[in-house]
C-alpha cells in the first residue's frame, strides 16, 4: 500500500465547509409551514431534505401534497435563503484550522448551485482557498446520490477516483462518493453516525479539528474514528 493512497480531498460544501444546513432548513421549514401548512421540526427537515437537490426537494413536496407546489415556490425559497445566508452563514467550526493543516490538494463538489456557493464561500472567507476548484451539480446532469459531480471534480482535477477522499455530511452525499469509487469520511455533526456508516462512510468524525490527523492516520494504515 502506498504511503499516501489519496491524491485529492474533495469537500462537500453545505454542512461540511459552511454551517448552512441549520439556517437553510429553518428558513425552508418556515416557508413550508407558512405557504403549505406543512409543519416540520428541524430534525425532520434534516432527515427529509439534507443532501438533496432543489428539484428533489420539490418532488418530495409534490408527493406530500398530491400535486405540484406553487410554481414560484423554489424561486421564493432561493431568494429568502440566499438573503439569510448572505447575512448570517458561518464557516463550519474548525474548518479553517483543518484546511491549514491538510497538505493534499483540495476541491469542492457540491449539490448546491454555483450561485449559492459564491454567497456561502464568499461570506465565510473560504472562496480564495478553493477558487478555480469549485464544482457543482450545475455542471452535471444528475444530482447526488448519483456520482456525477464527484466524478466530474476528479476528472477536472486530473485524479483517478480511487485516489480521491470525499468529506460528506449526508447519507445521500456519502452514497454519491461511494458510487464514484471513492473513499468517504462522514462528518457526523448533524447526521447520526450510523446513517453515514450505513451509506458507506469508512470513517466517522464529529469534530473538524480531527480531520487532518484522521487523513494522516489513514494514509499510514491506521483506523481511528472520532465520534
Amino acid at each position: 500500500m502506498p504511503a499516501h493512497p489519496f491524491a485529492l480531498v474533495i469537500f462537500d460544501c453545505d454542512g461540511v465547509l459552511v454551517d448552512s444546513e441549520r439556517l437553510a432548513n429553518a428558513v425552508f421549514a418556515e416557508i413550508l409551514n407558512r405557504e403549505l401548512g406543512w409543519s416540520l421540526s428541524l430534525q425532520d427537515m434534516f432527515d427529509t431534505f439534507v443532501g438533496r437537490s432543489a428539484q428533489q426537494c420539490l418532488d418530495i413536496i409534490a408527493q406530500r401534497l398530491g400535486h405540484a407546489p406553487p410554481p414560484d415556490l423554489a424561486a421564493r425559497y432561493r431568494t429568502e435563503i440566499n438573503n439569510a445566508l448572505a447575512e448570517s452563514v458561518m464557516p463550519v467550526h474548525g474548518i479553517q484550522a483543518a484546511l491549514a493543516q491538510i497538505t493534499l490538494p483540495v476541491c469542492v463538489a457540491s449539490g448546491g448551485s454555483h450561485a449559492k456557493m459564491r454567497i456561502t464561500l464568499g461570506k465565510t472567507g473560504l472562496w480564495p482557498h478553493f477558487a478555480g476548484r469549485i464544482f457543482s451539480t450545475d455542471d452535471v446532469s444528475r444530482p447526488k446520490p448519483a456520482p456525477d459531480v464527484y466524478l466530474h471534480a476528479a476528472a477536472q482535477m486530473g485524479v483517478a477516483p480511487e485516489r480521491c477522499l470525499v468529506i460528506e455530511d449526508s447519507p445521500l452525499g456519502v452514497a454519491a462518493g461511494v458510487a464514484a469509487g471513492m473513499t468517504v469520511f462522514g462528518y457526523a455533526e448533524l447526521n447520526h453516525p450510523d446513517k453515514l456508516r450505513t451509506a458507506g462512510a469508512q470513517q466517522i468524525f464529529a469534530d473538524m479539528h480531527a480531520l487532518p490527523a484522521l487523513i494522516d492516520n489513514t494514509t499510514s494504515g491506521q483506523n481511528n474514528e472520532t465520534e
